[in-house]
């Protein structure tokens, strides 16, 4: 028994002669053909160096020796969330201790970061979901901020079923088509709502006044905000009708779970939108309780477990701060150092700096998943070494002068940590290819040649086991998890010592602040750092669709997903076709200040005439990230992936 290789589900399934059977979970369509990566004729399966055959040692040998000619901070590390706990601790101990660079980051900062930032800030501590998803089953209402599972996730559907569905997407989403109600806000007035809804629950009587008095602080600076944003002025800017308001509210008075997505996320005020879905759920009381909660919908795989343990540009094992003295007095008696960097960059500023000379690229591919992807794709040009590791050629990994194949899900032993912080064995369920390397291996292998071998192991379990020291006594506490207790039964971090049971959830009794209060933040609406304007008279939102996943590097290597959805496209409604010139089927181009993607139009009637949607799957002319605005959330430094101005012009009139 294995683990699916896509979403933060982790859904279970066995793998046998290369074909998938579901667990007791079930699996999407990407789940039932993920089988097919493992044979793909496509796959790598040996190193190269500047696009030749090479073996691993000359490989290893010609990294290497190009490290040492550059400084420290020259070299930089790009870690992925797919990666696995123990690749995820040994990259960011790699980067700090063989390296001694400051210079890391990984993809989860495009996916997870305002939402941790948030939930640091009103919690005192990030775990995506607090609470089992099976927690969920018992709801009577289930509100979702910027978040479609039907596609991004369709198996968590079964845990919301016998829910009331609240939905707030500005697109009517197969999830949205299953809602009780659906709030169909502006692209990027997702804050302003949630204030409003705020101020609707306070003037609907609806707030549990006992919990704000007793388990939070700061409500009435929040509320001197949400006071101006009562429901007409909250309509006006959202497009939200205000009866729309009151009845979400009142809807949720009683069990209901408050969840985000990256759709409220993705932005420039990414941890101000969180922390206003968090407020409303405070003011009504639900988390810290059985039965309701707020919680964020982890995207990646293990977009949880990847910030907790060391590739995040801030952060040491155990969800450590990189700047807390004690953190790294703890960490370098672990490692046996005496020196660690301090923090770097973060994702986007990491892959724009002119100042690095060499990237090291693991589990992602930014040539697509960047925003402003070609600025990205120039700055990767210029290094002087970029180096990929992945079992496929991406697009990253097809610029790269030396890439490196190596194993997939099925073909390695490992933990994953799921969107309710549940710690999961991934199984080896077949050998891989001859040729093909763990990361792990291509870790030690570097660490080897850079004077270090003795530091980094190489068996997952080993550096389990070594993971496990250095989280002991940090928010995210693995030191009581064991391979042997993960195969006997379900473990929630943190658990801080062997007999302990684990903490499905967090904050029954208290909230990790010192006092044990969850915060109320106060922020306020102030707009998509990129308006429409005359030239660019369009709003451009991005998201996923159910065949392909991220960057779509494997999605678009199966002959099924590729059938569904073989094409870039973009959605938009027929009256901004017709006042374009275009009709449905024709090629059109979305064209934004940074860059103008080519895709065909496909009219729908229930999009709002002031936005088009464009999936983010696709490489080349057809990428999405070409037209996104790389404006960075001041806290969490989140790019605005969800929003950017943008103008439709016919493609058919070039011929």
């Amino acid at each position: 028994m294995t683990h699916c290789p896509y979403c933060a589900l982790q859904c279970s399934m066995s793998v046998i002669d290369g074909q998938v059977a579901p667990g007791p979970g079930g699996l999407c369509q990407k789940g039932w053909t993920a089988g097919e990566l493992l044979r793909h004729p496509g796959r790598l399966t040996t190193p190269l160096i500047h696009g030749e055959p090479a073996s691993w040692d000359e490989a290893l040998d010609f990294v290497a020796s190009r490290i040492k000619e550059f400084e420290p901070d020259e070299v930089a590390v790009f870690g992925g969330g797919g990666l696995t706990n123990e690749k995820a601790y040994l990259l960011g101990k790699f980067a700090r201790v063989a390296l001694k660079t400051s210079q890391i980051d990984y993809n989860g900062r495009f996916c997870m970061s305002s939402a941790a930032a948030a939930g640091n800030k009103a919690f005192g501590l990030d775990r995506g979901m607090p609470f089992p998803l099976t927690d969920l089953r018992s709801a009577d209402t289930v509100l979702l901020a910027g978040s479609n599972p039907a596609e991004t996730m369709p198996p968590f559907l079964r845990h919301i079923e016998g829910a009331r569905l609240i939905v707030i997407d500005p697109r009517r989403t197969p999830t949205a088509e299953r809602a009780t109600l659906h709030l169909q806000p502006a692209p990027g007035t997702d804050l302003a709502l949630a204030l409003g809804l705020l101020h609707t629950a306070v003037i609907e009587g609806v707030l549990d006044k006992e919990y704000i008095s007793s388990r939070t602080s700061g409500f009435d600076e929040a509320w001197r905000i949400a006071a101006q944003w009562w429901p007409e002025h909250t309509e006006r800017v959202t497009g939200v009708s205000a009866a729309d308001q009151r009845a979400a509210v009142h809807m949720l008075a009683g069990r209901s779970y408050i969840l985000t997505g990256r759709g409220t996320e993705q932005h420039a005020s990414g941890t101000d939108n969180v922390s206003a879905w968090i407020n409303l759920a405070l003011a009504l009381g639900l988390p810290g309780r059985v039965g309701s909660g707020y919680g964020c919908l982890t995207g990646q795989g293990n977009g949880q477990g990847g910030r907790e343990h060391g590739q995040k540009a801030d952060q040491l094992p155990g969800y450590r701060k990189l700047d807390d003295p004690e953190a790294r007095r703890y960490i370098m008696d672990v490692w046996g150092v005496d020196w660690l960097p301090g923090p770097g960059r973060s994702a986007y500023e990491l892959l724009n700096a002119d100042d690095l000379k060499a990237m090291l690229v693991f589990g992602s591919n930014p040539v697509v998943s960047a925003p402003r992807a070609s600025g990205v794709a120039d700055r990767l040009r210029a290094l002087d070494l970029l180096v990929v590791a992945d079992f496929v050629m991406s697009e990253t990994a097809a610029m790269a002068d030396v890439v490196f194949p190596v194993t997939q899900w099925a073909e390695e032993d490992g933990t994953m940590t799921n969107l309710e912080g549940r710690i999961i064995r991934r199984r080896k369920a077949l050998d891989p290819p001859a040729g093909v390397r763990s990361d792990l291996h291509l870790i030690h292998g570097l660490a080897a040649r850079l004077g270090c071998a003795e530091k980094f192991l190489t068996e997952p379990k080993e550096v389990f086991e070594e993971l496990r020291r250095a989280s002991a006594g940090g928010p995210a506490d693995y030191s009581g998890v064991t391979y042997e207790r993960l195969d006997a039964e379900q473990l929630h971090w943190p658990v801080p010592s062997v007999e302990h049971p684990g903490t499905p959830r967090l904050f029954l009794d208290r909230f990790a602040h010192p006092d044990g209060l969850a915060r109320f933040i106060p922020v306020d609406h102030r707009g998509p750092a990129e308006p429409p304007d005359d030239e660019f008279p369009l709003q451009a939102t991005t998201g996923r669709v159910l065949q392909h996943y991220q960057s779509g590097a494997q999605t678009r290597r199966i002959g099924e997903l590729m059938k569904a959805v073989p094409e870039m496209y973009v959605e938009m409604h027929p009256d901004t076709a017709s006042r374009a010139g275009l009709a449905s089927g024709e090629p059109a181009h979305v064209v934004s200040r940074r860059g103008t993607v080519t895709a065909t139009v496909r009219c729908v009637a229930s999009m709002r005439a002031d936005a088009v949607f464009l999936p983010f799957h696709f490489p080349g002319d057809g990428r999405a990230n070409l037209l996104t605005n790389p404006a960075l959330d001041p806290t969490s430094r989140m790019p605005e992936f969800k929003v950017c101005a943008v103008r439709l012009e016919r493609a058919c009139d070039e011929s």
